[in-house]
């Protein structure tokens, strides 16, 4: 496999050809900038499930929450996109477990126990019902959450979820189970310790992710094709999810839709480690979205 490895293919996005530190502090800039485009109308924690739990919520009307990729902060899975999808809807973007200024509980990272924290934590901003963006991780978060709480799920984005393990080129879990921190991409790494500077939590952060990605086990297909809600799937068509996995969750997905966009791993978003490459794809993909977002439910598959 070529060494365009993605990080956070859930659990650590690895992009080899990822960088300078000069180049990836003006990522990071980018992002900043994209960011104070936007107003933002609140920020907080909220105690969920024993740990301080950081959102951050922009614009009006519908919800719409974001969850991040691992090893991510809300910025660098969302920051280029935040702006544009607040122009319409009211985004409120989650950091989860251990990530960015989530606090940490003694209990290993896992993709039930992120979906319940989302789940206590929309019902603390009494939030019935909304839709879900997941990138990467935020992916497969987002697909429990349509299992466990299938009641609070409008649509959803599942972007490079992973759902099985043979979702990815066997070389993935011989790399994860050697992963170091001294792999995470820069971008990342800065990103973490501008917000919550501490050198020890990034390390925790990573081991944790590391060791979920490790002992991941695959969804079982039953409640894969429980869910009902009307999903969105997007894939990169170089992206370290492959296109085969892509197409059987859109096919146990009885309401599901499919796009696979030219790119990279989190490229069609404008995920902060794809800054480089001057892609402009979140562009057509967020009015893509919008479109699946806004549309009525006619014209359901069976």
């Amino acid at each position: 496999m070529k060494r365009t490895i993605v990080y956070s293919v859930i659990a650590l996005l690895i992009l080899s050809f990822c960088s300078k530190a000069n180049q990836s502090k003006e990522n990071a800039n980018q992002v900043k900038r994209s960011l104070n485009d936007t107003l933002m109308s609140k920020k907080g924690y909220s105690e969920v499930n024993g740990i301080k739990m950081y959102y951050e919520i922009y614009g009006k009307g519908k919800p719409l929450v974001l969850l991040h990729g691992g090893g991510s902060t809300i910025q660098t899975t969302f920051g280029r996109v935040i702006p544009m999808l607040a122009q319409h809807r009211q985004v409120i973007a989650v950091e989860l477990q251990a990530h960015g200024r989530t606090s940490d509980r003694d209990k290993d990272v896992s993709f039930e126990q992120d979906a319940d924290d989302v789940a206590v934590l929309l019902k603390h901003l009494n939030i019935d019902k909304a839709d879900f963006f997941g990138f990467s991780n935020g992916g497969t978060t987002t697909v429990q959450i349509a299992i466990r709480y299938p009641q609070i799920v409008n649509k959803m984005i599942l972007g490079s979820a992973l759902c099985k393990r043979n979702g990815v080129p066997v070389q993935f879990w011989d790399f994860m189970k050697g992963a170091k921190l001294a792999n995470m991409p820069e971008p990342l790494k800065e990103a973490y310790l501008q917000v919550t500077p501490d050198p020890k939590g990034l390390q925790n952060m990573h081991d944790k992710d590391a060791k979920r990605m490790v002992n991941f086990t695959d969804i079982p297909d039953k409640q894969i094709e429980s869910i009902k809600a009307p999903a969105l799937i997007i894939i990169g068509d170089k992206d370290i999810i492959t296109p085969e996995h892509a197409i059987e969750m859109h096919r146990q997905m009885t309401n599901s839709e499919l796009a696979i966009i030219p790119g990279i791993h989190g490229e069609y978003i404008g995920e902060i480690t794809t800054l480089k490459l001057a892609s402009k794809e979140e562009d057509f993909v967020i009015p893509m979205i919008e479109r699946f977002l806004d549309k009525s439910g006619k014209g359901k598959r069976e």
